[in-house]
């Protein structure tokens, strides 16, 4: 098991980076998914979204180069590409609702056997709006999740979502710092696992029920 959260998110991004492809258009939702951006090769062409009203978005900004009038969605310092550009929020969801986006990288709070995601509202706690998520969800052509396994100790992958449904069957791929698993029409399919993981110790923290691929391979990060 990866007890170091900081270690954690860093193998998430690190993989899930490795899902985009040349020319895509990618959204990364607030939080751990605004990682992945400094995990993209140099030579790699994507133009990042954020839905707060940015196309061509770099990676996040260090100190001392920091505009705090260059925010991105969750309100984090970032750069901006020098194709970038930026409109209002109705041309920014026009392009997420159109189905322009390639890819969505979210957080989640739960995801299911069925593909479907809770990621924005805890009943009975404040939060400070759904944001894009539902949109986003239903909007780009593919939907990764990059998450931390477990939650306090308790499984995130269930059988099926006990909070608020984001998105419905809308989940294509789950990244943990645990492992890859695919939602397939036959269930959830444990693609890759982590070097210093077992399927067994996957399995004692994950609700849901898995397919174990006949061709499992190690997580390259």
């Amino acid at each position: 098991m990866i007890t170091d959260s900081k270690l954690a998110k860093e193998i998430i991004a690190k993989r899930v980076a490795k899902e985009l492809k040349d020319g895509q258009l990618v959204n990364l939702g607030i939080g751990l998914p605004t990682l992945v951006a400094s995990y993209v090769p140099e030579e790699m062409k994507i133009t990042f979204q954020s839905e707060n009203g940015m196309v061509g978005m770099g990676p996040k900004a260090r100190l001392d180069e920091e505009d705090t009038d260059l925010v991105n969605a969750g309100g984090q310092c970032v750069t901006v590409l020098p194709e970038g550009s930026f409109f209002d929020s109705s041309m920014s969801f026009a392009l997420i609702r159109g189905g322009h986006v390639d890819v969505t990288v979210l957080g989640a709070l739960e995801v299911d056997e069925e593909g479907n995601l809770a990621n924005w509202i805890v009943p009975g706690k404040m939060v400070p709006g759904m944001g894009g998520a539902m949109d986003l969800a239903i909007g780009a052509k593919l939907v990764i999740i990059a998450m931390q396994h477990t939650g306090k100790g308790k499984p995130k992958i269930l059988k099926k979502c006990r909070l608020p449904l984001t998105a419905k069957s809308q989940v294509n791929l789950i990244v943990t710092e645990l492992c890859v698993i695919e939602v397939t029409t036959k269930g959830l399919l444990l693609k890759e696992i982590h070097k210093d993981t077992t399927i067994e110790e996957i399995k004692s923290v994950t609700e849901a029920d898995l397919i174990i691929s006949d061709d499992i391979k190690i997580m390259d990060v």
